[in-house]
């Protein structure tokens, strides 16, 4: 019996390899290096689509390796609601790989590396999912996203799990980032704290970085 599961599970790990080999993914580099795009590939017929949304050993192929322990998942209503910026200290400080499974968001990812040549700067990606697009936001990056379309769900898995007194965050309109939200002059449906984060000047170090 015990011979029968082997052959079982090396039959289905050679078949986990052939299929890793077979669906491509396409990593694209923003302009801040660190943060990257995501297209997995999405198959689709009659039936509907299959897509591998996430795959350990094409991360590792492109000198991504990441150790993901937990799934979130978040739901908003209207347009212009906005989450953000957030971000948590070491030693919980968190790599997220965030994605939109119904309707759109402008997903933004800020450098708060003191000693980055980007140090400050932020990057902005349309992730939906009609795209079927992806934003990797690694650690020393405060993240955040407007929704820009109703009813959306956004999926995001993380590298280190929710740690309420390692939480902070950065204010979502510091006029120092100059972020340019999908609002149209409208004010964002925020929740309360995240109308109390400080500005990026008045935030302690909480993360630097580190060439190479």
């Amino acid at each position: 019996m015990a011979m029968l599961r082997g052959c079982v599970e090396n039959d289905k790990s050679r078949q986990a390899q052939r299929a890793s080999k077979r669906v491509p993914v396409n990593i694209e580099t923003t302009e801040i290096p660190d943060v990257k795009i995501i297209s997995p590939a999405k198959f689709g017929d009659h039936r509907g689509f299959f897509s591998e949304t996430y795959n350990r050993a094409k991360f590792e192929e492109n000198g991504l390796n990441l150790d993901f322990c937990q799934d979130n998942h978040s739901f908003s209503a209207t347009v212009g609601t906005l989450r953000g910026l957030h971000f948590q200290i070491p030693p919980f400080a968190q790599d997220k790989l965030v994605r939109v499974t119904r309707g759109a968001i402008l997903d933004v990812a800020v450098d708060i590396r003191h000693g980055s040549h980007t140090y400050g700067r932020w990057v902005s990606r349309v992730i939906s999912a009609e795209a079927w697009n992806q934003i990797l936001v690694p650690k020393g990056f405060a993240h955040g996203f407007c929704t820009i379309e109703p009813d959306t769900e956004v999926q995001y898995k993380v590298t280190a799990p929710f740690a309420p007194d390692h939480e902070r965050g950065i204010i979502w309109n510091d006029p120092a980032l100059a972020i340019d939200w999908p609002l149209d002059g409208a004010e964002p449906t925020l929740s309360g704290k995240d109308t109390e984060y400080p500005t990026l000047a008045d935030s302690p170090v909480y993360f630097t970085h580190e060439p190479g």
